[in-house]
This record gives structure tokens, sequence and C-alpha cells, in this order.
């Protein structure tokens, strides 16, 4: 057994803006959850409650890609990479939907004075073969004092 990676209390504050043709969406979500480092990825896992229930998210990163992983009451799989596009896989009551990501812009920076970062994310997001919008997506996370 390897010892689990030591994880920090973080602050989660994700933004997402959804765009569809002329229409444009926000969403926030303030949240808790643990930072932790794995080889050269970082992970921040917390979980996003709403009226349809928790879902248990997962967010990876490394230089160049990231994966978002969500469990509970929405089970979806989503990977991004700058240089090619990226299946996924989100799953509903009707069966498993293919998800593909089209990356446009991927970042990750980080303090170097205290367990703080930015995750910005901007995406293209198909499902089924069929486009259904432009994300862009911004996590800041901050340790906990």
């Amino acid at each position: 057994m390897t010892a689990k990676a030591e994880s920090t209390p973080v602050k989660v504050h994700l933004k997402t803006r959804i765009t569809i043709g002329e229409e444009s969406d926000s969403f926030e979500l303030v949240s808790f959850g643990r930072y932790y480092e794995k080889g050269d990825a970082i992970f921040l896992k917390y979980d996003e409650v709403q009226e349809e229930g928790t879902t248990h998210t997962i967010v990876k990163v490394t230089d160049r890609q990231a994966l978002i992983l969500r469990s509970g009451a929405v089970k979806m799989r989503m990977a991004f990479n700058e240089l090619e596009e990226q299946n996924g896989s989100y799953e509903s009551q009707l069966g498993t939907l293919l998800l593909t990501t089209k990356t446009k812009t991927l970042s990750h920076t980080q303090s170097d004075s205290k367990l703080e970062g930015d995750f910005n994310l901007s995406y293209e997001l198909k499902m089924q073969d069929s486009p259904v919008g432009d994300y862009v997506m911004s996590i800041h996370y901050k340790e906990e004092a």
C-alpha cells in the first residue's frame, strides 16, 4: 500500500460561463474541499450540492492536460488537452452519452507564498457529436486559514 498524498483543506470558488449561440449564462459555486499533489499532477476534490443531490468532483491538472471526474448525483468524465480533442462521457437515465471537448485554453497558476492558485479552462463541448456550447471555467482555490 502506498501512503496517501498529504491533502490540505481549501476553499474552492468555481465560476462557469456557458455560451450557446447568442445566449450566455453564468454559474458560481463556493465549496470547501481538499488539495493534494501526486506525481506531476495537482488534484482538487470538492462537493457540489444541488437540488438533484450531491456531486463529488475531482479535478486533476498537469502541465498540458486536465481531467474532471464527477460522481454522485451527476456522473461525468471530461478530459482536456490543448493539442487534440478528447472524449468523455455523461451518464443519464437514458444511458451513457459521448462527450467531446475541444480545449481552447488551459492554464494553472499557483502562488509561491501559500497554497493558492487558479485553474482556467475554455472549451467547446459536444454531446453525441452535436455542439452544446462554449464553456469558460475558472477555479480559484486557497488554503483555509
